[in-house]
């Protein structure tokens, strides 16, 4: 089945299609919302006019490019987590033009959520074939909206272990690196200074159970760079401390359910020192590559149908 995926979240408007049948990604395009210099994010009034504007574009492009011809079904994420108090009103762009092009075309329109499109997402380009079916496996997903472990099977059953009580794990790197003068999002140019520091870093953490507190992170941060921190050393310790309550959440997790593999997904994961100090302290642990783990429609088109996303 050929799929239209849409997803339109607080970050970036995602359009993408997938064959089922064949398990390939036909296409995948999208747009990073504009954020004024300085600030920390946008309005949902802005992020939505931002993806109204943007959609109508992508679509040309796919239609030039003729990957819309034979679309059997369209799916999109409608909120940010299958749970019945998330709402946020930027999908309300996605939701609208999937329906259009749903009655357009007389085709079917599967509603999801965002968060489930990352899991559906990880599931596909991590290649394990054996979370298809009813095995159990964590999944973490770090970003700038959302800081939990999840334990799931397949995409459908969700369940959240172990979160962030206050801050964000996002949060807390965008927020350095405004504070370095680095756009927003920051991530990427945090993670790249970090790689250029090498001296050791033990980072504080604070964990109560399987959950975790990181506002107190930002304030270890503000307090290394007013002590003449170097900038490398700071945004090295940020990454770290995440990277570390990773460990303590999925150590948590493993001991209550015991020792099931893990999707890491999200923004976040994405840093490559995070990366590797995870991998370097515990197994079977799995990051999703940069195309897939960060906001996009190809997790979402995937779950059109109940379809399960194989590599």
């Amino acid at each position: 089945m050929v799929v239209l995926g849409v997803d339109t979240s607080n970050y970036a408007t995602s359009v993408a299609v997938v064959d089922t049948g064949r398990r390939e990604v036909v296409c995948a395009k999208k747009q990073p919302l504009s954020v004024p210099e300085g600030q920390a994010g946008l309005r949902q009034s802005d992020a939505l006019f931002q993806h109204t504007v943007a959609l109508p574009g992508l679509f040309a492009e796919m239609e030039k490019e003729g990957v819309l011809q034979g679309i059997e079904a369209v799916s999109v994420s409608e909120k940010p987590r299958p749970q019945e108090c998330s709402y946020m009103p930027c999908f309300l762009a996605g939701v609208n033009a999937a329906a259009a092009v749903s009655a357009g075309l007389g085709c079917p329109l599967s509603r999801t959520t965002h968060q489930q499109g990352h899991l559906a997402a990880a599931m596909f380009a991590s290649g394990r074939v054996d979370l298809y079916g009813e095995e159990e496996f964590f999944i973490f997903h770090f970003s700038g909206g959302t800081t939990e472990l999840l334990r799931a099977r397949g995409f459908s059953r969700v369940e959240v272990i172990g979160e962030s009580l206050d801050l964000y794990a996002g949060q807390a790197v965008d927020r350095l690196g405004l504070r370095l003068g680095f756009p927003f999002p920051a991530g990427e140019k945090v993670s790249h200074l970090a790689a250029q520091c090498a001296e050791p870093v033990v980072p504080k953490l604070s964990m109560q159970g399987g959950n975790c507190h990181l506002s107190g992170l930002q304030n270890q941060c503000e307090t290394l760079l007013k002590k003449g921190k170097d900038p490398a050393y700071v945004a090295k310790y940020c990454l770290l401390a995440i990277a570390g309550t990773a460990l303590e959440m999925l150590a948590f997790a493993r001991n209550t359910y015991g020792p099931l593999p893990v999707l890491c997904a999200g923004g976040v994961m994405g840093s490559r020192l995070i990366q590797t100090h995870m991998r370097q302290r515990a197994e079977d642990v799995h990051f999703v590559p940069p195309a897939y783990s960060s906001d996009n429609a190809v997790g979402v088109a995937f779950i059109a149908e109940g379809e399960a996303p194989h590599a």
